[in-house]
């Protein structure tokens, strides 16, 4: 075996590790830290004021675009990357942690799209939250996210089952603060727990998804809620930067293309989408109109192994309206399967029961993302505002 061969079998090992071992490499990365810093207890670590009090009507939630934005002093090509990069054929390291995944383990799902980089958040209580946004690209999550829970896989293997010093993680301590929006590229996902409430049984179920590691370049073997999707604009054309900075909008297409496993091909790259002529979108604004969908903020944090950032909504429709629009739920999809717990007697999948016992399971002795398993809590302790 040449040193090239053996430097990337290395690599492919480590990375195998961590899309193997996500869920107890977590609970070693937020070993230790403060549990005020974590968001109701679990591994999504935010700053004071990303969470709310109570949940925030969504259409409360301000945003505003930075046509230009300060560079950030991290960006993925630092020095003390080294170690985490395998070698390539030419006998030189990778550059780039997404060039090692381009050339050796590239999953299903793999394009440096355009994002929108949160850049801050202001938390006012009052006129509700303001998130400001320029451009990015999605390959700085591969790039310093996925690199940094790369060596953090790399380090624990080396440490054993003790703790990870950080002298063995150099690239996370150039990092710091996972949560300083200042001191490298953030693209943020936007994480959405679907619940169907019937009012009149006075029941509400929720969907969940496993993340197909095969598929997937972040997140993969773990459950998660759905649908979740980058906040990006639907296509790189440029009429798409304005058309889709919307959170709404962009939930909903992640509705449609994870739920009904509908396209992400909306034409896009030819011309803007028509929102309100999509019918799938209309149908969801008037249920909004009426009261029988309601759209909920619940904050955002950061994973405490992959650094992703994920905003955290809830979307709560009736039950006619979830049957009208979700017929028949999409068992797989460009990023892994759903998960149902239960049928009714027509055979329709109608979710996962939300109540207390579910979400202690799933947030407590299930491989669930950080970001999902917040969600969850968050959820339950909010739920007779949500679920009114």
């Amino acid at each position: 075996m040449t040193p090239y061969e053996k430097s990337q079998d290395t690599w492919r090992s480590e990375r195998d590790l961590l899309n193997r071992s996500r869920f107890e490499l977590t609970q070693r990365a937020v070993a230790g830290v403060p549990n005020a810093l974590r968001v109701a207890g679990t591994p999504l670590l935010a700053q004071p004021g990303w969470i709310p009090d109570a949940p925030v009507p969504l259409d409360a939630v301000r945003l505003e675009w930075a046509d230009e934005s300060a560079p950030a002093p991290i960006t993925g090509e630092e020095a003390s990357l080294v170690g985490s990069l395998p070698v390539a054929d030419d006998g030189a390291p990778f550059a780039r942690y997404a060039d090692a995944v381009e050339a050796l383990a590239r999953p299903r799902l793999f394009e440096n799209r355009q994002c929108y980089r949160l850049l801050d958040v202001d938390a006012d209580p009052v006129g509700g939250p303001r998130l400001r946004f320029g451009r990015g690209s999605y390959f700085d999550v591969i790039n310093i996210c996925e690199a940094a829970a790369h060596e953090f896989a790399a380090a624990a293997i080396a440490a054993g089952p003790g703790s990870v010093p950080a002298a063995r993680t150099p690239f996370r301590a150039e990092i710091g603060d996972p949560t300083d929006l200042a001191r490298r590229p953030v693209m943020a996902a936007i994480s959405t727990l679907t619940i169907r409430h019937d009012t009149e049984a006075g029941t509400a179920r929720f969907v969940l998804h496993w993340r197909d590691p095969a598929k997937v370049a972040t997140g993969g073997g773990l459950y998660q809620v759905m649908p979740v999707g980058m906040f990006q604009p639907s296509a790189d054309a440029p009429w798409n930067e304005a058309n889709d900075f919307d959170l709404w909008r962009s939930t909903a297409r992640e509705l449609s293309e994870e739920l009904l496993g509908s396209t992400e091909d909306y034409g896009s790259e030819a011309s803007a989408i028509d929102y309100d002529g999509w019918a799938f979108y209309a149908s969801l604004q008037d249920a909004r109109r009426a009261g029988t969908a309601r759209v909920f903020w619940l904050g955002l944090g950061v994973d405490a192994l992959t650094f992703v950032c994920d905003m955290l909504t809830v979307v709560v429709l009736e039950a006619a309206v979830f049957d009208e629009l979700f017929p028949k739920l999409a068992t797989t999809n460009d990023e892994g399967h759903r998960v149902v717990d239960a049928e009714d007697a027509t055979g329709r999948s109608v979710g996962i029961p939300f109540r207390g016992d579910h979400v202690e399971r799933l947030t407590e002795r299930e491989h669930m993302q950080p970001a999902g398993a917040a969600l969850l809590r968050l959820a339950w302790q909010h739920r007779d505002t949500l679920l009114p």
